[in-house]
């Protein structure tokens, strides 16, 4: 047997054993995922009648119909507005956290448990919460006009903020993580060329967490393109359909006769979400810095 041959062998083995690891994530990717999308062009394809037992195909001309219809317009425009309502806010406060307790001092582990402990709780107590504060007739801030619940011009404002304190101890966290991996060396050889601590952050600390930004940047859009929870709990797409977001009126759309409009709305957001990410991607990482 020639070398070539060995080679072709052992490269057959290590491509046959390479799908074989790959195999479970390719399944549950399969199955939850691939046939998840499939079944949504599917009934994006067809209409169901008003009992769900018979079809009829009415092709693209339904997604023309959705995706340029009031609906869906008004649904993407309310979800971008809670993307920048959440993202900016959440992403500065964390930020400003994760350096203030970024510091060798006696007791600081406890702020920096306290910082982070929203990151245990779920949409649902986050929700709650919010609701007993910014409620419009038992909260105690339900008063406060700039995030009343019951004005169809801030109450998205109002749901808002339960989002930002519940992904607050994740940003939190995830900053922090990236501050303590920069290395006590280059503070301070930027310290002893005359940088003082505001300098020093915007030229130094910012540009090597950048990574960790973008990150970021891009897993808080995701989850306020999918935000419903606290939707559904806080106002149930009021006052007058002003916190409807794209999930909230595609859930919306269960009944047999409208599943096909609902599945068009689930592959436009999805479309949307996929764009966002890619132009992140594309005008963040031109200001992203790998390594020290």
């Amino acid at each position: 047997m020639s070398l070539a041959d060995v080679i072709r062998r052992r490269r057959a083995r290590e491509f046959v054993l390479g799908l074989l690891f790959l195999l479970p994530s390719l399944t549950i990717f399969a199955v939850f995922f691939f046939y998840s999308v499939y079944r949504l062009v599917y009934l994006g394809l067809h209409q169901q009648n008003r009992y769900g037992t018979a079809e009829r195909y009415v092709g693209f001309s339904q997604y023309a119909d959705v995706l340029t219809g009031e609906e869906f317009r008004d649904g993407l425009r309310i979800s971008a507005t809670y993307v920048l309502y959440t993202v900016p806010i959440g992403l500065v406060l964390g930020v400003l956290l994760a350096v203030a307790a970024n510091r060798q001092l006696r007791g600081i582990k406890f702020f920096q448990t306290v910082f982070a402990s929203t990151v245990a709780t779920s949409v649902a107590v986050a929700s709650v919460v919010f609701f007993v504060l910014v409620n419009p007739q038992v909260g105690y801030f339900g008063d406060v006009r700039f995030i009343s619940l019951s004005h169809t011009d801030s109450a998205l404002r109002g749901v808002a903020l339960s989002s930002i304190w519940q992904n607050l101890g994740l940003t939190f966290i995830i900053v922090l993580a990236g501050l303590q991996a920069i290395p006590d060396e280059v503070n301070e050889a930027a310290t002893l060329d005359g940088y003082g601590p505001v300098r020093r952050f915007f030229r130094v600390t910012l540009p090597l967490i950048s990574p960790t930004l973008l990150f970021l940047a891009v897993v808080l859009v995701v989850f306020a393109f999918q935000a419903f929870a606290q939707i559904d709990i806080l106002t149930g797409g009021g006052p007058a359909g002003a916190t409807e977001t794209l999930v909230y009126k595609i859930f919306h759309h269960q009944q047999p006769l409208e599943q096909g409009t609902g599945a068009v709305m689930a592959i436009g957001l999805f479309a949307v979400t996929l764009l966002v990410t890619m132009v992140q991607f594309k005008l963040l990482e031109r200001r992203v810095h790998y390594g020290f």
